[in-house]
């Protein structure tokens, strides 16, 4: 620990005696780490109450200095106590008003409890720290195109301590005075709007009055010269802040309509007023992830949200969707917030599910469900069929694991469950339940048990036994109709639910049971019974007696979670109607069985290909064509990695989507949202001589394609695919894009294309790179991660496979968690073979045996997120060569 001020120290040097404290005594309370776990943080929860935080910052362009002070209640003076502030260097530093030397690790101070009172205590400490540059803690980042510097905070899930001193974890909520001085150019923002703005010279100084309690990862401060959007038009006044830079690509009156509708819908739908006093939203860049629910100041991440050209529908979905999701988070998250981290999920959960509810509520997304299946459920199916897959619910023994279940079981998963729960109670109960729960803790924290408590109070039901069953056992279940019968009427019909092998659990939930009889030319929806079903067999009597059905869809519109496998009869039926299914919700279901089939070994990749080719070019439904695209793209990348193997059938394959992609767009310059879609992906799957040089032709504007506007997003799209395949000018349009784009988002698509270009020495250059330390922002790095091995270039892939592997321990000791969930993603290698599958087996093996004694803990030598991801990798192996095994030469 460094002080500025000598004077300072050597006036206190006699006040050491005073505070030490054993070093025992010390760290049998927490580790040297930033981090805390559950139970020191309970036991801090315990001891402390009515904590206050007056916090005055002024900002630099360079660096941050700050006056904090801290004030709360302490019931008893027994043990240490800390005080979470990371990486300062502290000026001065008084508890009780009794100036002291701090005992600081540069993670935390140690309070000794011989200076403090059984009562109020108040610590005040001067401290400057420099900003950050990973997306964490106060995040400065400097604007390429003119140099302005922009701020922006991000604590979640604890590191409001890399910006003051705080008990850092959500149980202890705080009131937060505000006070900073910032360059004249800059706007302040945070939880609440300021009261007054004073000229000081060259700087000005902003006030702001105490904000309600919030957990410290709801607080927020951000500052620059952003650029302002205002909008007073409702009951709430909106703000929209961006870099002055990209001004430009913002549509503000999207943002302020979607938030507007929402606001309306939260406020009705809770029954309790939005509980700030005003909205803004900030667009940041280097964001680490989508966004960001900080009370009355959320921020997005600039790559999300931000295009040179009119957005498309799925572009404005998305965007509504996240408004949506943040939104919730205000009063599901921010005005009533978790106790720990282990109800992390339920936040999480809860907004994606009111955010989709939301969002189906806006005229223009009234399909919101349907992409809701299509995709984030299908990302949950997914993860919870993989060998990591895990509970909803799960203990978090520190603030550092807090991410580790961040998946789409924790979002998706969750959010599903929730929605098939509301369905079982029914819509108005569950509404009550939500509404009972919201007003009982407002401004408080909760758990699990007191959410299901509201609800149970609400619905007179115990759900006791299906919280066990949905929250603390995972696995995803899988269902099929099974019925016979006579003279074209059933006469028998049950519902089989199985589960995987070593997850038994066998789950109740309400469902909607769809039977389709056979027309002249398509389908036709017979009628829907809803089902309450559970255990291994359900008989459905209510459809007895009637028409024998062609197809059954046992959760037709989507109300449970869970797999459907179509019996024969109606997976036939499926195959011979699919494009003729009027139904888009139930069209975009017999896509994904069909899909299902292909991953689970029932049908080849050959025939569904097949059937693509066949039934895709007369979709006009924007939601099921991204959604057989995306499965198209998986397609592609498991042909990619069977190399050698199935060379031939995947160059025509590959060459045929080519070239339907081009017709389509061809074919639909009057509907943009299609075309461009259709555009996207004929940029993917280009790969002839012919197709290369189009894509040559249309960036020098010697070709051109009716409806298309090259704008900057897609020529670096374009520039980064040349750069793929090795173009012979896609050097040239490299050095031409960079010296045109100098934007962040620019600066980043040129490392995508350096990164990309398929040379051994450029892939080792670059991958050493990202494993040392480097002067790039992270946000930068995981670019560089991202692109370093495309699918096809499974060669230089397996030339540093090897290497990747044998550096994962030594990398997990230096870097963060941050950076290796993103390494781990993007750089563990799977190249569909049985060498690379029993390689990554004998890791696994390795790692879960041999354990390493290190400061008397037994640790293993890989995180349990390493672990897991290597484990999924290993199943992946294992389903690509499923699927190879499966192809008709």
């Amino acid at each position: 620990m460094k002080l500025l001020h000598t004077g300072f120290a050597a006036a206190l040097c006699c006040s050491l005696i005073a505070t030490n404290v054993s070093s025992k005594e010390l760290t049998a309370q927490r580790d040297a780490t930033p981090y805390i776990s559950q139970q020191v943080a309970a036991a801090r929860a315990e001891r402390i109450s009515e904590v206050e935080y007056d916090l005055d910052f002024t900002l630099t362009e360079q660096q941050f200095s700050a006056i904090s002070k801290v004030s709360f209640e302490l019931s008893d003076t027994k043990q240490p106590l800390s005080l979470d502030l990371n990486q300062a260097v502290i000026t001065s530093f008084a508890i009780n008003g009794k100036q002291v030397y701090p005992n600081y690790n540069n993670s935390y101070i140690k309070l000794n409890p011989r200076l403090l009172n059984s009562g109020s205590n108040t610590i005040e400490m001067a401290f400057t720290r420099q900003y950050n540059s990973d997306g964490e803690g106060l995040h400065r980042f400097v604007d390429p195109i003119d140099g302005k510097v922009y701020l922006y905070s991000h604590f979640e899930p604890a590191a409001a301590q890399q910006m003051f001193a705080v008990f850092d974890q959500p149980d202890l909520k705080a009131t937060y005075n505000l006070s900073v001085t910032a360059p004249k150019a800059w706007t302040v923002i945070s939880a609440m709007r300021e009261t007054s703005v004073s000229e000081q010279g060259e700087q000005r100084r902003w006030l702001f009055p105490t904000s309600p309690k919030l957990s410290p990862y709801n607080f927020s401060m951000h500052a620059g010269p952003y650029q302002e959007w205002t909008d007073n038009s409702g009951q709430y006044p909106l703000r929209l802040f961006a870099r002055q830079s990209v001004a430009k690509q913002v549509d503000e009156k999207d943002w302020f309509n979607y938030t507007q509708q929402g606001l309306t819908f939260f406020d009705d739908y809770f029954d309790i007023p939005y509980p700030f006093k005003k909205y803004d939203q900030i667009l940041v860049p280097d964001f680490l992830y989508g966004a960001m629910e900080n009370a009355a100041a959320i921020t997005f991440s600039e790559s999300h949200f931000l295009s040179n050209s009119e957005m498309t529908a799925t572009e404005k979905q998305r965007l509504a969707s996240v408004i949506m999701h943040e939104m919730a988070h205000q009063w599901f998250g921010n005005l009533v917030t978790m106790k720990w981290w282990n109800g992390l999920w339920l936040n999480e959960s809860f907004a994606s599910f009111m955010g989709t509810q939301a969002t189906s509520q806006i005229d223009e997304f009234s399909h919101a469900w349907r992409s809701f299946y299509a995709k984030n459920k299908q990302d949950a199916y997914h993860q919870d069929s993989l060998a990591s897959t895990h509970p909803i619910e799960v203990p978090v023994a520190t603030s550092q694991n807090a991410f580790d279940n961040i998946d789409a079981i924790t979002y998706s998963k969750g959010a599903s469950t929730l929605k098939q729960l509301n369905h079982l109670l029914g819509e108005k109960v569950f509404q009550k339940g939500v509404q009972h729960y919201l007003a009982q803790y407002s401004y408080q924290n909760a758990e699990l048990k007191d959410f299901i408590a509201s609800l149970e109070q609400v619905s007179k039901r115990d759900l006791s036994q299906w919280s066990q069953d949905w929250l603390y056992k995972a696995g995803v279940n899988t269902i099929q109709a099974e019925f016979t019968c006579s003279n074209d009427r059933i006469s028998s019909f049950s519902l089989k639910q199985t589960a995987p092998r070593g997850l038994p659990t066998l789950r109740e939930q309400k469902v909607q049971l769809g039977l389709f009889t056979q027309g002249r030319n398509r389908l036709y929806h017979n009628i829907s019974v809803p089902v309450t079903y559970s255990g291994a067999i359900t008989e459905v009597k209510q459809v007895i007696g009637l028409h024998c059905p062609a197809l059954v869809y046992p959760n037709y519109q989507d109300w449970g979670f869970v797999k459907v496998s179509l019996d024969p009869t109606s997976f036939k039926a499926a195959q011979a109607n699919l494009s003729s299914v009027k139904d888009p919700f139930l069209r975009s279901m017999l896509w994904q069985s069909l899909w299902d089939s292909v991953e689970n070994g029932s049908l080849s990749l050959n025939d569904y290909m097949g059937t693509v080719l066949i039934n895709l070019p007369g979709e006009r439904d924007l939601t099921i064509l991204e959604q057989v695209l995306t499965s198209l793209s998986n397609a592609r990348i498991y042909l990619d990695k069977m190399a050698p193997i199935n060379q031939g059938y995947a160059k025509k394959a590959i060459r045929a989507i080519e070239q339907m992609s081009l017709r389509k767009v061809m074919v639909n310059k009057g509907n943009r949202d299609i075309q461009r879609r259709w555009f996207d992906t004929y940029i993917e799957f280009s790969r002839s001589k012919n197709a290369l040089n189009h894509i040559d032709s249309l960036l020098k504007q010697t070709a051109s394609i009716k409806g298309i506007e090259i704008d900057q997003d897609l020529r670096w799209k374009m520039v980064i695919h040349l750069n793929r395949y090795g173009h012979r000018n896609a050097r040239y349009w490299l050095d031409i894009e960079r010296s045109v784009d100098n934007s962040d988002s620019g600066q980043k698509s040129a490392i995508a294309a350096e990164v990309i270009r398929p040379a051994p020495a450029n892939k080792q250059r670059w991958l050493s790179r990202t494993q040392q330390a480097t002067n790039l922002p992270f946000a930068k790095v995981r670019t560089v991660m991202e692109n370093l091995y495309p699918s096809e270039q499974k060669r230089l892939s397996a030339a540093t496979a090897e290497q990747r592997l044998a550096t994962l321990a030594e990398l997990e000791r230096s870097k963060d968690p941050v950076f290796m969930h993103s390494y781990n993603k993007s750089l563990i290698p799977t190249d569909c073979s049985y060498a690379n599958a029993n390689r990554l087996q004998q890791l696994i093996g390795s790692v879960e045996s041999v354990e390493s004694v290190e400061s008397g803990q037994t640790q293993r030598a890989l995180s349990d997120t390493s672990l897991r991801t290597l484990k999924e990798a290993a199943q992946y192996e294992q389903k690509c060569l499923l699927i190879k095994s499966k192809m008709k030469h």
